[in-house]
């Protein structure tokens, strides 16, 4: 269950899914499996985000925890998808954009 109000969830999600649906794809393979073929943000709460991911032809429901613990603010939320971002960059040795 999200600890964040619906309308925020709903918001954060059509932003990563409809703006940054790449981002989704390198986290997932970075942070879950480098084999991943397709990565949908599907929700998040206080200690993680989660993905609906497609890895080795299986679709998997996924989740990674936040890089710095545990959140509860909307803006702690793009600091974290950030940073998650920036390490599977580093992790997957893909140049990152300038955020």
């Amino acid at each position: 269950m999200s600890t964040f109000k619906s309308d925020v969830v709903a918001g954060i999600l059509a932003h990563m899914n409809g703006d940054h649906p790449e981002d989704n794809l390198l986290i997932v393979r970075a942070y879950v499996d480098d084999e991943a073929t397709a990565a949908t943000m599907t929700g998040f709460d206080s200690n993680e985000g989660h993905w609906h991911a497609v890895i080795k032809g299986v679709e998997k429901d996924v989740r990674v925890a936040w890089p710095t613990g545990p959140i509860s603010e909307r803006a702690e939320v793009r600091r974290e998808i950030v940073s998650l971002y920036e390490g599977a960059c580093g992790r997957l040795g893909v140049e990152a954009r300038p955020l």
